[in-house]
């Protein structure tokens, strides 16, 4: 079994997406590529733009090939989108196979008016191939009831969690559990995990509390402790804090922690949490982003830029 992480915060997008490769199975798990729309005052950095297209195109590689997808529930970062802004992946730029894949996907129970209709546009799409997978097992898959997407008050919703066997070694994919509710955290670790990639905790955002964040520290040792190769990314990534806090959890258990950067054995590209540093080393016209959406400029300026001083070290 082989597991390729293909878009994540800390490698440049907002993103959840990966693929497990393993016999004649090609399963890929969330694909959704997303850019925080605003952030700061400020649209997404051609930089930011760049990667995104990049991690889309991956994810359009990785369809080609797919037997099954999963959808561990409706946000913009996590499926493929009728009503797409430029930044997300569009249903439209779909490779015409994707109606022959397997779908297992959360139900719509609980959806938002909102949630609910991405649903239905890919319920359209795939008809009878798209198939409730709450609760189910299906050969090596097994998936979880709705747990929260974060706290079970929480107004984003549910979410599903799913569990790949292959011969002695299981992967975990928690999506966006962010490590704040007990009993989700319980049950990653009674699925006996051999590696989990999971959503860190929202450390960028105020309202999340005190409590909340010795809760997701807690529950991130609880991981760590309990499972050889932990991977924790998504909204952890979202700012420098985060990195900060994940590099302080490896210390704290002793052993590596990764990102999802890490994981993949790339420079971590926290692009989201580098948003105004980029504007003020990289300067953007006023007209860039309308330029860009017809087509009257790209992103090879920006994106070269700013690799040559990575590789360059200037």
């Amino acid at each position: 079994m082989s597991l390729e992480i293909i878009g994540a915060e800390s490698m440049g997008v907002r993103s959840l997406c990966c693929q497990v490769t393993f016999q004649d199975r090609r399963i890929v798990i969330d694909p959704g590529v997303s850019l925080g729309y605003m952030r700061h005052g400020l649209l997404p950095h051609p930089v930011q733009i760049a990667e995104g297209r990049r991690v889309r195109e991956q994810i359009l590689q990785a369809l080609n090939d797919a037997t099954d997808i999963v959808c561990s529930h409706f946000h913009g970062d996590h499926v493929p989108l009728l009503d797409a802004n430029p930044y997300q992946l569009s249903i439209r730029s779909l490779p015409s196979r994707f109606r022959e894949l397997r779908c297992w996907s959360k139900s719509d129970a609980g959806l938002s008016s909102k949630m609910s209709k991405r649903y239905r546009d890919l319920a359209d799409l795939l008809g009878a191939n798209m198939y409730i997978a709450e609760g189910l097992s299906e050969g090596p898959l097994s998936f979880s009831r709705a747990v929260p997407h974060g706290v079970w008050s929480s107004i984003t919703g549910t979410l599903m969690m799913t569990r790949i066997k292959m011969d002695n070694r299981v992967f975990v994919h928690a999506s966006d559990i962010q490590l704040l509710d007990d009993a989700t955290v319980d049950r990653v670790i009674n699925w006996l995990p051999d590696i989990v990639l999971a959503a860190g905790p929202p450390l960028y955002l105020d309202r999340l509390t005190k409590v909340e964040r010795e809760c997701a520290w807690h529950n991130a040792l609880r991981l760590a402790s309990n499972i050889d190769v932990v991977i924790l990314d998504h909204h952890l990534m979202r700012s420098v804090e985060g990195e900060v806090w994940l590099d302080e959890l490896s210390a704290a258990v002793g052993k590596k922690v990764y990102c999802a950067a890490d994981y993949m054995g790339r420079p971590r590209r926290l692009l989201e949490a580098q948003r105004v540093q980029l504007y003020g080393n990289m300067p953007v016209p006023d007209s860039w982003h309308d330029d860009y959406a017809e087509g009257q400029v790209d992103t090879d300026e920006y994106f070269n830029a700013i690799y040559y001083k990575e590789t360059h070290g200037v």
